[in-house]
């Protein structure tokens, strides 16, 4: 059984039907006469300075471009270890399935990502992790991360931190962790999953 069906994911959705999403063209010819609406659609970053897509004919809405793992060190929490994951990189992504990050017992940690949204706006989007240790799964996290328009030239990608969680401590707590995170929108469409871990060891 994986990680993921060892979690409902229903719990955390709403019973409604999501209404059908425009594309960029789309919002940019509705009502192109409507001065109001212009600049409605300018304050959602749908104007004339769209970033172009990733590449020719690139297909996907939003683009995880890289996540920090930022771990404090427990004795000096102003004291910071910043370890980033290049995700345009696709050997990086299939490498991290093979590192585990150490991560000292009563640490403060947190996630920074940074993604850009390509040919439409994007509703509802969350990071879903779901964890496990000695092949049992402990823990599932649901965060959100909002609703966000294309990129432009003034805002070339969006940044998001999650909340700082603090590593478990003791004998029992130490050890691998494996992790499988994934970028799901309010329609249920997966932009991407990660697999990746941490290793708690001890604070001496």
């Amino acid at each position: 059984m994986s990680e993921e069906e060892q979690f409902d994911d229903n719990d955390s959705v709403d019973n409604y039907k999501v209404a059908a999403k425009k594309t960029v063209d789309e919002y940019k010819n509705l009502d192109a006469e409507d001065a109001s609406l212009a600049k409605w659609k300018e304050s959602l970053g749908l104007g004339a300075d769209v970033l172009p897509l990733e590449y020719p004919g690139d297909k996907r809405r939003v683009v995880i471009l890289e996540i920090q793992l930022i771990i404090c060190d427990p004795k000096d929490l102003n004291k910071e270890e910043v370890n980033k994951f290049d995700l345009t990189n696709e050997n990086t992504i299939k490498e991290l399935s093979n590192i585990k990050y150490k991560v000292k017992e009563n640490s403060i940690y947190r996630l920074k990502i940074r993604f850009k949204v390509q040919h439409e706006i994007i509703t509802g989007l969350k990071y879903v992790q779901y964890i496990k240790k000695a092949g049992i799964s402990i823990d599932k996290i649901d965060d959100q991360l909002g609703s966000y328009a294309p990129n432009t030239k003034q805002k070339p990608f969006y940044e998001v931190e999650l909340p700082e969680s603090e590593a478990p401590s003791g004998l029992l707590a130490r050890g691998k962790y494996n992790a499988v995170s994934k970028f799901i929108d309010d329609d249920k469409t997966n932009h991407l999953t990660l697999n990746w871990g941490v290793e708690i060891v001890k604070n001496k």
